[in-house]
């Protein structure tokens, strides 16, 4: 895949770049902290639609070009906003919009949180299938000190949180350390500041060498099963391995296996 370095215009706020199979989706409105504003989103939307729809994008990494913030959250300015109720209604669509896009990508996504997660953007972040964080990090959900609470990601926060420490986070509104972020499941990896590109390159170009037929079956399973009763999901996902038998990419991977060399996927 030829490599692009695309900059944001002052329309965009949201910067694109894509090489060796991996995109990179990177928030870029510092002067707010990457608050999640409509037109942030609406940027980020197209973005991710970008990637879904370019055969050659294999995985998604979601990051920020602020040096201390990821994300600040939903957009404050636009809470309390003198405009008619059914118009705020119509907005806040854009956060469900954008986290079922995020979950039914049909590609593996990495946030790199660089910098502090909050509010609505953990729940950004918790869309994404696997978060590796700088270890200088912090994660909260503040809301509740403005008079606000987190209702729309409070579903994501649920199914990725224990429920008592989701509660914690919610009721509290305090920050939390990437430690122990991890500790408690929200992100999977802390690693130092200075190691944070290397460790998210060497999983997105990983996910990226795999088959994107396998990776696209995979996760889809992984979102479709997860809030099956036991029975239905074991059922589901039988019916998903033996599609998967009739690929021919699995006969590669095998056969790759055996003969002892890098597998041609063929995305069939």
């Amino acid at each position: 895949m030829a490599e692009t370095d695309e900059q944001p215009t002052p329309d965009v706020p949201v910067a694109y770049a894509a090489a060796e199979g991996v995109a990179t989706i990177a928030l870029d409105q510092p002067a707010t902290r990457n608050a999640l504003s409509d037109e942030l989103l609406d940027a980020l939307i197209a973005a991710f639609e970008r990637a879904r729809d370019d055969d050659a994008v294999r995985c998604v990494v979601l990051t920020s070009t602020h040096e201390k913030v990821f994300s600040a959250g939903g957009n404050l300015a636009g809470f309390a906003a003198d405009v008619p109720l059914v118009t705020k209604y119509g907005a806040i669509d854009r956060f469900p919009r954008l986290f079922r896009l995020i979950l039914d990508l049909g590609k593996p996504t990495i946030c790199k949180a660089n910098g502090h997660v909050l509010a609505g953007a953990l729940g950004l972040a918790l869309a994404c299938d696997l978060i590796v964080a700088g270890d200088q990090v912090t994660f909260g959900t503040p809301e509740i000190n403005v008079g606000v609470f987190p209702f729309m990601i409070m579903a994501i926060i649920y199914r990725n949180v224990g429920r008592k420490k989701a509660t914690e986070l919610l009721l509290l509104g305090e920050r939390i350390s990437a430690a122990e972020a991890e500790r408690i499941g929200i992100v999977n990896k802390v690693v130092p500041a200075a190691e944070l590109d290397a460790a998210v390159d060497a999983w997105a170009q990983k996910i990226a060498r795999s088959s994107p037929l396998l990776m696209s079956m995979g996760k889809d399973a992984i979102s479709r099963q997860m809030d099956m009763p036991l029975d239905d999901g074991l059922d589901f996902l039988r019916g998903q391995l033996a599609l998967a038998f009739s690929t021919e990419d699995i006969q590669e991977g095998v056969k790759a296996f055996f003969e002892k060399r890098e597998p041609q996927w063929k995305g069939r």
